[in-house]
């Protein structure tokens, strides 16, 4: 499981998936992602976020532009919720 509690500043959350902090907000402004945000307004990024931050950076050098990144988030996203409907129904049946 992913510890999805905030807790990297923008420049640290930037090193750590080798970006520069500005791509970050750039993908924050496009709707690729929603940090959250401390009393003063800080963005705070948590592991879930980085491992976002990571696939959007596999999707663009696979030469997707971010509208591609989003509809492929999208997709992806719906895959993972009808697997888990899927793995209920299953265990609902049994």
């Amino acid at each position: 499981m992913i510890d999805d509690r905030p807790r990297y500043m923008i420049s640290v959350a930037a090193e750590l998936v080798g970006m520069h902090p500005q791509t970050l907000r750039i993908y924050e402004r496009k709707g690729l992602l929603d940090p959250a945000r401390t009393v003063g307004g800080n963005r705070r990024y948590s592991e879930g976020d980085l491992d976002r931050l990571r696939r959007i950076a596999e999707l663009t050098d696979d030469g997707l532009n971010l509208a591609g990144v989003r509809r492929v988030l999208e997709l992806e996203a719906e895959i993972a919720e009808l697997q888990d409907d899927l793995l209920q129904a299953r265990r609902d049946a049994d």
